[in-house]
Protein backbone atom coordinates (compact mmCIF):
# COMPACT_ATOMS: atom_id res chain seq x y z
CA UNK A 1 0.00 0.00 0.00
CA UNK A 2 1.06 3.38 -0.86
CA UNK A 3 1.68 6.07 1.94
CA UNK A 4 -0.34 9.19 2.17
CA UNK A 5 0.87 12.34 2.87
CA UNK A 6 -0.01 12.08 6.44
CA UNK A 7 2.18 9.26 6.82
CA UNK A 8 4.74 9.90 5.49
CA UNK A 9 4.89 12.81 7.92
CA UNK A 10 3.51 11.11 10.85
CA UNK A 11 6.43 8.23 10.67
CA UNK A 12 8.91 10.91 10.31
CA UNK A 13 8.10 12.62 13.34
CA UNK A 14 7.78 9.95 15.66
CA UNK A 15 10.44 7.18 16.15
CA UNK A 16 9.39 3.51 15.52
CA UNK A 17 10.24 1.73 18.92
CA UNK A 18 8.94 2.06 22.55
CA UNK A 19 9.29 5.19 22.41
CA UNK A 20 5.96 5.44 20.12
CA UNK A 21 3.91 3.48 22.35
CA UNK A 22 5.11 5.64 25.47
CA UNK A 23 3.72 8.66 23.54
CA UNK A 24 0.36 6.90 23.02
CA UNK A 25 0.35 5.99 26.68
CA UNK A 26 0.28 9.59 27.55
CA UNK A 27 -1.99 10.49 25.06
CA UNK A 28 -4.60 8.12 26.13
CA UNK A 29 -3.97 8.94 29.48
CA UNK A 30 -5.01 12.49 28.45
CA UNK A 31 -7.81 11.79 26.62
CA UNK A 32 -9.21 9.00 29.49
CA UNK A 33 -8.86 11.66 32.66
CA UNK A 34 -11.66 14.07 31.76
CA UNK A 35 -14.17 11.57 30.55
CA UNK A 36 -15.44 10.52 33.89
CA UNK A 37 -15.79 13.77 35.16
CA UNK A 38 -18.09 14.77 32.45
CA UNK A 39 -20.22 11.36 32.40
CA UNK A 40 -19.98 9.17 35.36
CA UNK A 41 -18.48 11.16 38.16
CA UNK A 42 -20.83 13.76 36.77
CA UNK A 43 -23.95 11.76 37.34
CA UNK A 44 -22.75 10.59 41.07
CA UNK A 45 -21.85 14.23 41.78
CA UNK A 46 -25.61 15.12 41.15
CA UNK A 47 -27.08 12.36 42.62
CA UNK A 48 -25.61 13.40 45.94
CA UNK A 49 -26.63 16.54 45.71
CA UNK A 50 -30.22 15.40 45.66
CA UNK A 51 -30.97 15.58 42.02
CA UNK A 52 -33.76 13.17 40.84
CA UNK A 53 -33.13 10.48 39.21
CA UNK A 54 -34.31 11.01 36.07
CA UNK A 55 -32.78 14.35 35.60
CA UNK A 56 -29.34 12.94 36.65
CA UNK A 57 -29.77 10.37 33.59
CA UNK A 58 -30.58 13.47 31.38
CA UNK A 59 -27.10 14.29 32.42
CA UNK A 60 -25.64 11.36 30.25
CA UNK A 61 -26.56 13.25 27.32
CA UNK A 62 -23.50 15.46 27.61
CA UNK A 63 -21.53 12.30 26.33
CA UNK A 64 -23.30 11.87 23.29
CA UNK A 65 -21.64 14.76 22.17
CA UNK A 66 -18.73 12.46 21.18
CA UNK A 67 -20.96 10.70 18.73
CA UNK A 68 -20.91 14.05 16.44
CA UNK A 69 -17.14 14.48 16.70
CA UNK A 70 -17.54 13.85 12.80
CA UNK A 71 -19.26 17.17 12.41
CA UNK A 72 -15.57 18.76 13.52
CA UNK A 73 -13.46 15.79 12.08
CA UNK A 74 -12.57 17.21 8.81
CA UNK A 75 -11.27 20.73 10.26
CA UNK A 76 -8.40 18.79 11.97
CA UNK A 77 -7.55 17.16 8.26
CA UNK A 78 -7.45 20.10 6.83
CA UNK A 79 -6.41 23.07 8.96
CA UNK A 80 -3.48 23.38 11.50
CA UNK A 81 -3.57 25.28 14.55
CA UNK A 82 -2.39 28.77 13.91
CA UNK A 83 1.18 28.92 16.39
CA UNK A 84 1.44 25.00 17.92
CA UNK A 85 1.31 24.03 13.83
CA UNK A 86 3.95 25.77 12.66
CA UNK A 87 6.20 23.80 15.42
CA UNK A 88 4.55 20.85 16.05
CA UNK A 89 2.49 19.96 12.93
CA UNK A 90 -1.16 19.50 12.75
CA UNK A 91 -1.85 16.27 15.07
CA UNK A 92 0.62 17.71 18.17
CA UNK A 93 -0.56 21.83 17.64
CA UNK A 94 -4.64 20.34 17.97
CA UNK A 95 -3.70 17.87 20.72
CA UNK A 96 -2.19 20.65 22.73
CA UNK A 97 -5.06 23.07 22.24
CA UNK A 98 -7.41 20.52 23.50
CA UNK A 99 -5.29 19.99 26.75
CA UNK A 100 -5.87 23.54 27.11
CA UNK A 101 -9.46 23.33 26.53
CA UNK A 102 -9.95 20.54 28.95
CA UNK A 103 -8.14 22.25 31.58
CA UNK A 104 -10.16 25.37 31.39
CA UNK A 105 -13.62 23.55 30.83
CA UNK A 106 -12.84 21.10 34.17
CA UNK A 107 -11.59 24.45 36.01
CA UNK A 108 -14.97 25.93 35.76
CA UNK A 109 -16.72 22.65 36.88
CA UNK A 110 -14.37 22.87 39.52
CA UNK A 111 -15.94 26.71 40.38
CA UNK A 112 -19.75 25.39 39.76
CA UNK A 113 -19.55 22.23 41.84
CA UNK A 114 -22.45 23.28 43.95
CA UNK A 115 -25.16 22.31 41.01
CA UNK A 116 -27.21 25.20 42.28
CA UNK A 117 -27.64 25.60 38.31
CA UNK A 118 -27.85 22.84 36.23
CA UNK A 119 -27.62 24.84 33.35
CA UNK A 120 -23.85 26.57 34.26
CA UNK A 121 -23.02 22.65 35.18
CA UNK A 122 -24.20 21.38 31.57
CA UNK A 123 -22.36 24.18 29.99
CA UNK A 124 -19.05 23.20 31.47
CA UNK A 125 -19.60 19.76 30.98
CA UNK A 126 -20.49 20.44 27.13
CA UNK A 127 -17.27 22.37 27.09
CA UNK A 128 -15.29 19.38 28.36
CA UNK A 129 -16.66 16.52 26.66
CA UNK A 130 -15.98 18.80 23.58
CA UNK A 131 -12.22 19.51 23.85
CA UNK A 132 -11.69 15.67 24.96
CA UNK A 133 -13.35 14.77 22.06
CA UNK A 134 -11.48 16.99 20.21
CA UNK A 135 -8.11 15.62 21.97
CA UNK A 136 -9.51 11.86 20.63
CA UNK A 137 -9.87 12.95 17.12
CA UNK A 138 -6.69 14.53 16.29
CA UNK A 139 -4.71 11.65 18.42
CA UNK A 140 -6.62 8.59 16.90
CA UNK A 141 -6.01 10.13 13.23
CA UNK A 142 -2.29 9.88 14.26
CA UNK A 143 -2.18 6.73 15.83
CA UNK A 144 -3.89 5.51 12.32
CA UNK A 145 -1.24 7.69 10.59
CA UNK A 146 1.42 5.97 12.19
CA UNK A 147 0.48 2.35 12.12
CA UNK A 148 -1.40 1.52 9.36
CA UNK A 149 -1.85 -2.48 9.55
CA UNK A 150 -3.15 -5.10 11.90
CA UNK A 151 -0.25 -5.81 13.68
CA UNK A 152 1.55 -2.12 14.13
CA UNK A 153 -2.66 -1.41 15.29
CA UNK A 154 -2.42 -4.17 18.01
CA UNK A 155 0.75 -2.85 20.46
CA UNK A 156 -0.49 0.84 20.09
CA UNK A 157 -4.18 0.47 20.92
CA UNK A 158 -2.98 -1.79 24.07
CA UNK A 159 -0.59 1.56 25.06
CA UNK A 160 -3.30 3.92 23.89
CA UNK A 161 -6.33 2.06 25.90
CA UNK A 162 -4.31 1.58 29.21
CA UNK A 163 -3.42 4.94 29.33
CA UNK A 164 -7.07 5.82 28.66
CA UNK A 165 -8.53 2.95 31.23
CA UNK A 166 -5.75 3.92 33.70
CA UNK A 167 -6.48 7.50 33.70
CA UNK A 168 -10.61 7.10 33.64
CA UNK A 169 -9.82 5.15 36.71
CA UNK A 170 -7.78 8.02 38.17
CA UNK A 171 -10.52 10.65 37.40
CA UNK A 172 -13.10 7.58 39.24
CA UNK A 173 -10.68 7.44 42.50
CA UNK A 174 -10.98 11.42 42.73
CA UNK A 175 -14.29 10.66 44.36
CA UNK A 176 -12.25 9.49 47.52
CA UNK A 177 -10.81 12.89 47.85
CA UNK A 178 -14.66 15.05 48.10
CA UNK A 179 -14.95 14.67 51.70
CA UNK A 180 -11.58 16.24 52.32
CA UNK A 181 -11.46 18.99 49.60
CA UNK A 182 -15.40 18.73 48.53
CA UNK A 183 -16.24 18.66 44.65
CA UNK A 184 -14.30 21.79 43.77
CA UNK A 185 -11.15 20.49 44.91
CA UNK A 186 -11.76 16.89 43.42
CA UNK A 187 -12.54 18.71 39.90
CA UNK A 188 -9.33 21.33 40.20
CA UNK A 189 -7.13 18.10 41.48
CA UNK A 190 -7.58 16.43 38.23
CA UNK A 191 -7.92 19.49 35.87
CA UNK A 192 -4.09 20.38 36.74
CA UNK A 193 -3.38 16.74 36.40
CA UNK A 194 -4.92 16.85 32.79
CA UNK A 195 -2.34 19.66 32.19
CA UNK A 196 0.58 17.67 33.17
CA UNK A 197 1.05 16.26 29.24
CA UNK A 198 0.86 19.70 27.97
CA UNK A 199 4.52 20.68 28.75
CA UNK A 200 5.68 16.83 27.81
CA UNK A 201 4.66 17.72 24.21
CA UNK A 202 5.99 21.29 23.86
CA UNK A 203 9.42 19.54 24.63
CA UNK A 204 9.08 17.37 21.95
CA UNK A 205 10.93 17.96 18.31
CA UNK A 206 9.85 19.88 15.81
CA UNK A 207 7.82 18.38 12.90
CA UNK A 208 10.33 17.75 10.12
CA UNK A 209 7.90 19.14 7.45
CA UNK A 210 7.77 22.92 9.26
CA UNK A 211 9.93 25.45 10.30
CA UNK A 212 9.33 28.59 13.12
CA UNK A 213 11.17 28.65 16.99
CA UNK A 214 9.57 26.35 19.80
CA UNK A 215 9.17 29.62 21.93
CA UNK A 216 7.77 31.20 19.07
CA UNK A 217 5.25 28.89 18.59
CA UNK A 218 4.32 28.55 21.90
CA UNK A 219 3.30 32.17 22.74
CA UNK A 220 1.71 32.15 19.33
CA UNK A 221 0.17 29.40 20.02
CA UNK A 222 -1.10 29.87 23.42
CA UNK A 223 -2.96 32.99 22.60
CA UNK A 224 -4.70 31.65 19.84
CA UNK A 225 -6.31 29.35 21.94
CA UNK A 226 -7.51 31.35 24.62
CA UNK A 227 -9.49 33.47 22.17
CA UNK A 228 -10.32 30.00 20.53
CA UNK A 229 -11.76 28.37 24.33
CA UNK A 230 -13.53 31.84 24.97
CA UNK A 231 -15.51 32.01 21.39
CA UNK A 232 -16.19 28.39 21.86
CA UNK A 233 -17.89 29.12 25.47
CA UNK A 234 -20.10 31.98 24.10
CA UNK A 235 -21.14 29.54 20.74
CA UNK A 236 -21.90 26.77 23.35
CA UNK A 237 -23.99 28.72 25.88
CA UNK A 238 -26.06 30.05 22.57
CA UNK A 239 -26.17 27.04 21.10
CA UNK A 240 -27.54 25.09 23.92
CA UNK A 241 -29.88 27.85 25.58
CA UNK A 242 -31.82 28.14 21.89
CA UNK A 243 -31.79 24.37 21.90
CA UNK A 244 -33.02 24.22 25.66
CA UNK A 245 -35.80 26.27 23.91
CA UNK A 246 -36.94 24.52 20.97
CA UNK A 247 -36.93 21.36 22.88
CA UNK A 248 -39.43 22.98 25.87
CA UNK A 249 -41.56 24.19 22.30
CA UNK A 250 -42.12 20.73 21.21
CA UNK A 251 -42.46 19.06 24.46
CA UNK A 252 -39.73 17.50 24.58
CA UNK A 253 -39.35 18.40 28.19
CA UNK A 254 -41.72 15.02 29.24
CA UNK A 255 -39.71 12.10 30.05
CA UNK A 256 -42.31 10.36 28.55
CA UNK A 257 -42.46 12.07 25.27
CA UNK A 258 -38.35 12.01 24.93
CA UNK A 259 -38.51 8.22 24.81
CA UNK A 260 -40.36 8.29 21.80
CA UNK A 261 -38.16 11.12 19.88
CA UNK A 262 -34.85 9.01 21.16
CA UNK A 263 -35.50 5.96 19.44
CA UNK A 264 -36.81 7.53 16.26
CA UNK A 265 -33.67 10.15 16.21
CA UNK A 266 -31.39 6.81 16.35
CA UNK A 267 -33.17 5.00 13.23
CA UNK A 268 -32.74 8.61 11.04
CA UNK A 269 -29.11 8.18 10.27
CA UNK A 270 -29.60 4.16 9.33
CA UNK A 271 -32.91 4.75 7.16
CA UNK A 272 -30.96 7.53 4.94
CA UNK A 273 -28.03 5.83 4.59
CA UNK A 274 -29.78 2.68 3.42
CA UNK A 275 -31.36 5.12 0.69
CA UNK A 276 -28.57 6.68 -0.05
CA UNK A 277 -25.81 4.00 -0.31
CA UNK A 278 -26.76 2.65 -4.15
CA UNK A 279 -26.65 6.90 -5.53
CA UNK A 280 -23.42 7.31 -3.76
CA UNK A 281 -22.08 3.87 -4.85
CA UNK A 282 -21.79 4.71 -8.50
CA UNK A 283 -19.96 8.65 -7.59
CA UNK A 284 -17.01 8.91 -10.12
CA UNK A 285 -13.63 9.94 -8.28
CA UNK A 286 -14.01 13.90 -9.65
CA UNK A 287 -18.04 14.00 -8.10
CA UNK A 288 -18.44 17.16 -6.30
CA UNK A 289 -19.51 14.88 -2.89
CA UNK A 290 -16.51 12.96 -3.10
CA UNK A 291 -14.10 15.84 -3.89
CA UNK A 292 -15.52 18.22 -0.70
CA UNK A 293 -13.71 18.28 2.35
CA UNK A 294 -16.38 18.58 4.28
CA UNK A 295 -18.27 15.80 3.46
CA UNK A 296 -16.35 14.06 1.00
CA UNK A 297 -14.86 11.35 3.76
CA UNK A 298 -17.96 9.94 4.74
CA UNK A 299 -19.22 9.63 1.45
CA UNK A 300 -16.42 7.32 0.86
CA UNK A 301 -17.01 5.35 3.91
CA UNK A 302 -20.11 4.24 1.87
CA UNK A 303 -19.00 4.51 -1.84
CA UNK A 304 -16.65 1.83 -0.47
CA UNK A 305 -18.37 -0.73 1.30
CA UNK A 306 -21.48 -0.44 -0.82
CA UNK A 307 -25.13 -1.78 0.66
CA UNK A 308 -23.01 -3.50 3.16
CA UNK A 309 -22.05 -0.53 5.34
CA UNK A 310 -25.59 -0.46 6.72
CA UNK A 311 -25.41 -3.85 8.66
CA UNK A 312 -22.01 -2.90 9.45
CA UNK A 313 -22.56 0.42 10.99
CA UNK A 314 -25.45 -1.06 12.84
CA UNK A 315 -23.39 -3.61 14.31
CA UNK A 316 -21.21 -0.68 15.17
CA UNK A 317 -23.71 1.29 16.74
CA UNK A 318 -24.99 -1.77 18.68
CA UNK A 319 -21.63 -3.52 20.37
CA UNK A 320 -20.78 -1.54 22.64
CA UNK A 321 -23.99 -0.55 23.95
CA UNK A 322 -24.16 -2.21 27.16
CA UNK A 323 -20.71 -1.15 28.02
CA UNK A 324 -21.88 2.55 27.91
CA UNK A 325 -25.19 1.45 29.74
CA UNK A 326 -23.38 -0.60 32.72
CA UNK A 327 -20.30 2.46 32.85
CA UNK A 328 -22.95 5.30 33.01
CA UNK A 329 -25.07 4.12 35.53
CA UNK A 330 -22.66 1.94 37.96
CA UNK A 331 -21.61 4.83 40.16
CA UNK A 332 -25.29 5.83 40.41
CA UNK A 333 -26.42 1.98 41.52
CA UNK A 334 -23.29 2.16 44.40
CA UNK A 335 -24.78 5.42 46.10
CA UNK A 336 -28.22 3.62 45.72
CA UNK A 337 -26.90 0.42 47.83
CA UNK A 338 -25.40 2.99 50.21
CA UNK A 339 -21.39 2.31 49.93
CA UNK A 340 -19.17 5.51 50.59
CA UNK A 341 -17.38 7.68 48.89
CA UNK A 342 -14.01 5.84 50.28
CA UNK A 343 -15.31 2.74 48.34
CA UNK A 344 -16.83 3.82 45.25
CA UNK A 345 -12.91 5.55 44.91
CA UNK A 346 -11.24 2.24 45.56
CA UNK A 347 -13.93 0.22 43.20
CA UNK A 348 -13.18 3.07 40.37
CA UNK A 349 -9.51 3.65 41.12
CA UNK A 350 -7.22 0.64 42.05
CA UNK A 351 -9.48 -2.13 41.28
CA UNK A 352 -10.65 0.11 37.64
CA UNK A 353 -7.23 0.67 36.88
CA UNK A 354 -5.68 -2.98 37.20
CA UNK A 355 -8.97 -5.53 35.58
CA UNK A 356 -9.45 -2.94 32.57
CA UNK A 357 -5.71 -3.27 31.81
CA UNK A 358 -5.61 -6.89 31.77
CA UNK A 359 -8.43 -7.07 29.89
CA UNK A 360 -6.70 -4.53 27.36
CA UNK A 361 -4.31 -6.88 27.13
CA UNK A 362 -5.49 -9.84 26.70
CA UNK A 363 -8.17 -8.15 24.07
CA UNK A 364 -5.45 -6.70 22.47
CA UNK A 365 -3.34 -9.75 22.19
CA UNK A 366 -6.50 -11.64 20.73
CA UNK A 367 -7.11 -9.51 17.96
CA UNK A 368 -3.72 -10.02 16.47
CA UNK A 369 -4.04 -13.79 17.13
CA UNK A 370 -7.59 -14.95 15.99
CA UNK A 371 -9.17 -14.12 12.96
CA UNK A 372 -11.29 -10.59 13.91
CA UNK A 373 -14.61 -12.45 13.94
CA UNK A 374 -14.09 -14.81 16.87
CA UNK A 375 -12.11 -11.71 17.98
CA UNK A 376 -15.64 -9.68 18.17
CA UNK A 377 -17.54 -12.82 19.26
CA UNK A 378 -15.70 -13.67 22.26
CA UNK A 379 -15.47 -9.50 23.18
CA UNK A 380 -19.71 -9.49 23.01
CA UNK A 381 -19.81 -12.57 25.11
CA UNK A 382 -17.09 -11.35 27.55
CA UNK A 383 -18.83 -7.83 27.78
CA UNK A 384 -22.41 -9.41 28.45
CA UNK A 385 -20.85 -11.35 31.47
CA UNK A 386 -19.14 -8.26 32.51
CA UNK A 387 -23.01 -6.43 32.58
CA UNK A 388 -24.83 -9.06 34.02
CA UNK A 389 -22.52 -9.06 37.47
CA UNK A 390 -23.94 -5.90 38.32
CA UNK A 391 -27.37 -7.03 38.30
CA UNK A 392 -25.71 -9.28 41.18
CA UNK A 393 -24.50 -6.80 42.94
CA UNK A 394 -27.82 -5.12 42.92
CA UNK A 395 -28.80 -8.07 45.47
CA UNK A 396 -25.80 -7.45 47.64
CA UNK A 397 -25.43 -4.94 50.11
CA UNK A 398 -22.57 -2.84 51.89
CA UNK A 399 -21.26 -3.65 55.65
CA UNK A 400 -21.08 -7.45 56.65
CA UNK A 401 -18.19 -9.20 58.20
CA UNK A 402 -14.97 -7.42 58.64
CA UNK A 403 -12.52 -9.86 56.57
CA UNK A 404 -9.34 -7.72 57.71
CA UNK A 405 -8.31 -4.08 58.35
CA UNK A 406 -5.98 -2.04 56.61
CA UNK A 407 -3.88 0.83 58.48
CA UNK A 408 -2.25 3.79 56.47
CA UNK A 409 2.06 3.71 56.94
CA UNK A 410 2.97 6.44 59.89
CA UNK A 411 3.94 9.66 57.73
CA UNK A 412 2.26 13.17 58.05
CA UNK A 413 1.34 16.05 55.37
CA UNK A 414 0.97 19.21 56.31
CA UNK A 415 -0.74 18.89 59.93
CA UNK A 416 -2.70 15.68 58.44
CA UNK A 417 -1.76 12.71 60.64
CA UNK A 418 -2.35 9.33 59.12
CA UNK A 419 -5.87 8.72 60.74
CA UNK A 420 -6.97 11.42 58.88
CA UNK A 421 -5.62 10.73 55.49
CA UNK A 422 -7.36 6.79 56.75
CA UNK A 423 -10.54 8.32 57.38
CA UNK A 424 -10.95 10.21 53.87
CA UNK A 425 -9.01 7.85 51.11
CA UNK A 426 -9.29 4.72 52.69
CA UNK A 427 -11.67 2.22 54.50
CA UNK A 428 -10.23 1.56 57.86
CA UNK A 429 -11.52 -2.34 57.37
CA UNK A 430 -12.84 -4.59 54.45
CA UNK A 431 -16.18 -6.20 55.01
CA UNK A 432 -17.66 -8.62 53.00
CA UNK A 433 -19.93 -6.25 51.19
CA UNK A 434 -17.28 -4.19 50.19
CA UNK A 435 -15.28 -7.12 48.08
CA UNK A 436 -18.58 -7.88 46.51
CA UNK A 437 -18.41 -4.58 45.52
CA UNK A 438 -14.53 -4.87 44.16
CA UNK A 439 -15.13 -8.03 42.37
CA UNK A 440 -18.00 -6.89 40.60
CA UNK A 441 -15.93 -3.79 39.35
CA UNK A 442 -13.02 -6.16 38.26
CA UNK A 443 -15.10 -8.63 36.22
CA UNK A 444 -17.12 -5.67 34.56
CA UNK A 445 -13.67 -3.57 33.96
CA UNK A 446 -11.94 -6.59 32.51
CA UNK A 447 -14.72 -7.15 30.01
CA UNK A 448 -15.05 -3.28 29.35
CA UNK A 449 -11.00 -3.21 28.66
CA UNK A 450 -11.33 -6.76 26.30
CA UNK A 451 -14.15 -5.85 24.04
CA UNK A 452 -12.20 -1.82 23.99
CA UNK A 453 -9.48 -3.38 22.60
CA UNK A 454 -10.64 -5.66 20.05
CA UNK A 455 -13.27 -2.99 18.90
CA UNK A 456 -10.89 -0.13 18.53
CA UNK A 457 -8.42 -2.81 16.21
CA UNK A 458 -11.61 -3.25 14.10
CA UNK A 459 -13.05 0.02 13.79
CA UNK A 460 -9.07 1.20 12.74
CA UNK A 461 -8.99 -1.80 10.28
CA UNK A 462 -12.45 -0.32 8.20
CA UNK A 463 -10.67 3.31 7.91
CA UNK A 464 -9.06 4.70 4.53
CA UNK A 465 -5.86 5.76 5.39
CA UNK A 466 -6.69 9.48 3.29
CA UNK A 467 -9.45 10.39 5.57
CA UNK A 468 -7.90 8.65 9.65
CA UNK A 469 -9.16 11.76 11.40
CA UNK A 470 -12.63 12.35 9.92
CA UNK A 471 -13.81 8.43 9.22
CA UNK A 472 -12.37 7.18 12.71
CA UNK A 473 -14.49 9.48 14.28
CA UNK A 474 -17.19 8.78 12.08
CA UNK A 475 -16.93 5.06 13.01
CA UNK A 476 -16.35 5.45 16.53
CA UNK A 477 -18.80 8.49 17.17
CA UNK A 478 -21.60 6.21 15.53
CA UNK A 479 -20.30 3.71 17.75
CA UNK A 480 -21.75 5.62 20.47
CA UNK A 481 -24.96 7.23 19.58
CA UNK A 482 -27.32 4.67 19.88
CA UNK A 483 -25.80 3.80 23.49
CA UNK A 484 -25.40 7.25 24.40
CA UNK A 485 -28.56 8.38 23.08
CA UNK A 486 -30.42 5.75 25.21
CA UNK A 487 -28.05 6.24 28.38
CA UNK A 488 -29.51 9.74 28.70
CA UNK A 489 -33.00 7.78 29.76
CA UNK A 490 -31.41 5.33 32.22
CA UNK A 491 -33.02 7.02 34.97
CA UNK A 492 -36.17 6.50 33.22
CA UNK A 493 -35.51 3.09 32.88
CA UNK A 494 -34.34 2.38 36.40
CA UNK A 495 -37.63 3.45 37.89
CA UNK A 496 -39.22 1.14 35.55
CA UNK A 497 -37.55 -1.62 36.24
CA UNK A 498 -35.09 -1.33 39.10
CA UNK A 499 -31.69 -1.87 38.89
CA UNK A 500 -31.13 -5.81 38.14
CA UNK A 501 -33.23 -5.18 35.09
CA UNK A 502 -31.61 -2.15 34.19
CA UNK A 503 -28.26 -4.38 34.37
CA UNK A 504 -29.62 -7.79 32.56
CA UNK A 505 -31.19 -5.37 29.73
CA UNK A 506 -27.32 -3.91 29.32
CA UNK A 507 -25.71 -7.74 29.04
CA UNK A 508 -28.41 -8.46 26.63
CA UNK A 509 -27.62 -5.44 24.41
CA UNK A 510 -23.79 -6.66 24.21
CA UNK A 511 -24.54 -9.89 23.00
CA UNK A 512 -27.67 -8.58 20.20
CA UNK A 513 -25.09 -6.78 17.83
CA UNK A 514 -23.43 -10.68 16.98
CA UNK A 515 -26.64 -11.34 15.18
CA UNK A 516 -25.10 -9.48 12.51
CA UNK A 517 -21.68 -10.40 12.24
CA UNK A 518 -22.57 -12.23 9.18
CA UNK A 519 -22.67 -9.82 7.20
CA UNK A 520 -19.97 -7.73 8.25
CA UNK A 521 -17.21 -10.33 8.18
CA UNK A 522 -17.81 -10.36 4.55
CA UNK A 523 -17.53 -7.14 4.21
CA UNK A 524 -14.70 -6.19 1.53
CA UNK A 525 -13.67 -2.16 0.48
CA UNK A 526 -13.38 -1.16 -2.83
CA UNK A 527 -9.86 -0.51 -4.11
CA UNK A 528 -9.39 3.42 -3.72
CA UNK A 529 -9.86 4.95 -7.61
CA UNK A 530 -8.19 7.92 -7.35
CA UNK A 531 -3.98 8.32 -6.87
CA UNK A 532 -2.90 7.64 -3.18
CA UNK A 533 -1.34 11.27 -3.01
CA UNK A 534 -4.10 12.99 -4.76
Amino acid sequence: MTATVGQIEAQAAVPRDWRRLALYLLLGFSAGLPFYMFNAVLLLRLAKHGVDIVTVGFFAWVALLPTFKFAWAPLLDRYDVPGFGRFWGKRRGWIMLAQLGIFASMAGMALTATDYSLPLTALFATLLAYWTTTLEIAADAWRIELAPTAAEQGPLVAANLWGYRSAMAGSGAAVAIVPAWDWSGAYMTVAVISLLAFPVLAMTRADPQRSGGRWTALTTGTLFSAITLAFTALAVALIGWLLLKALGSVGLDNPDTVKYWVFGIALVPFVALAAAVPWLRKLPPDAPLRRSAAIGPYVDVAWRYGIVVVPMLLFISIYRMGDVMAATFAPVLFNALGYGLAQIGIANGIVFAVASMIGVAFGGWLATRVSMGWALLIGAIVSAISNWVFAWLAYQHPGGEVLFTMQLPGFHFPSWSPATWQAYLWPASVTSGDMKLYFAMAVDQFGHGFEGAVFVVYLSLLVNPRYPAAQYALLSGLAFLIPRLVAGLSGAIQKSIDYDGFFFMAGAMSLAAVIFLPFILRAKPRPDDRSALA
